[in-house]
């Protein structure tokens, strides 16, 4: 197969960026998306040229690091699928692809394809775990949980973070990373003590990095790698508001100095 690339190439942030053009030959149907750039790498760098950066680790659609637009698809055109189970077979001979990083404002590019996702970090950081005293993990079996919790929570806890949500949704919202990692603790019972701070910290946080606010749009559950439901969202919605009512600071004293 012969691939026709277009990519972003960018040196840093602050500098400007363009599209460059790229045939890479003899492609194997075989290879993942990730292959086929380390092939145009190596070819690059024999040539004397720059490789394309982009981010990557596992390259078995756990970690979440890679990721970026392929034909304005966040992670590519198949669906539940992320840019390194992404393979060639999937494309035609002679098919132009444009590759482009995640856009958001609160995702400064660093190189070429790759981002800086650590508001992801952040929003973890500012309230994304349970509170346990030290000591040795308990029993995983001490507190019974309902098998649909269970699995509810399971299946918010599967986000990666990679960020593809952020990239599809209009407004560059982290509204479905952010709810599934709420959900995910507070659906069960050893993230009840701190619920409702954990709402109220991380939708601040949230904020704070400069995401958008979610419209209900969708695009976020379409192109997850892990197929997170918005419903995820209205449940932190609901924990958020009733947080806001529960944990409204003290009214100050009625009157003064008499």
């Amino acid at each position: 197969m012969r691939i026709i690339l277009h990519i972003w190439r960018q040196k840093h942030k602050d500098a400007p960026g363009r599209m460059e053009r790229y045939e890479v030959a003899d492609v194997n149907p075989h290879m993942s998306f990730l292959e086929m750039l380390d092939v145009l790498n190596e070819r690059l760098i024999e040539r004397g040229e720059e490789p394309v950066a982009f981010d990557h680790d596992c390259r078995e659609g756990i970690c979440g690091m890679c990721g970026f637009v392929i034909n304005g698809a966040a992670h590519g055109p198949l669906r539940g699928t992320t840019v390194c189970q992404l393979h060639m077979r999937h494309f035609k001979d002679g098919d132009e692809l444009y590759l482009e990083p995640w856009r958001a404002r609160a995702f400064p590019v660093i190189r070429d394809l790759i981002v800086d996702r650590s508001a992801f970090d952040r929003i973890i950081a500012a309230g994304g775990y349970i509170s346990v005293p030290t000591g040795s993990a308990p029993d995983g079996n001490a507190i019974p949980v309902p098998k649909e919790i269970a699995e509810r929570a399971m299946d918010a806890a599967a986000c990666i973070g990679c960020g593809a949500c952020v990239a599809a949704c209009p407004n560059a919202s982290a509204m479905l990373f952010t709810a599934a990692k709420i959900s995910h603790l507070g659906l069960l019972p050893q993230g009840q003590p701190e619920r409702a701070e954990r709402a109220l910290a991380m939708v601040a946080q949230m904020q704070a990095e400069g995401f958008g606010a979610c419209t209900n749009i969708g695009e976020c559950e379409a192109v997850c790698p892990k197929s997170i439901k918005l419903e995820n969202i209205a449940r932190m919605f609901r924990d958020f508001v009733k947080a806001s009512w529960t944990r409204r600071p003290a009214a100050p004293a009625a009157g003064g100095a008499g």
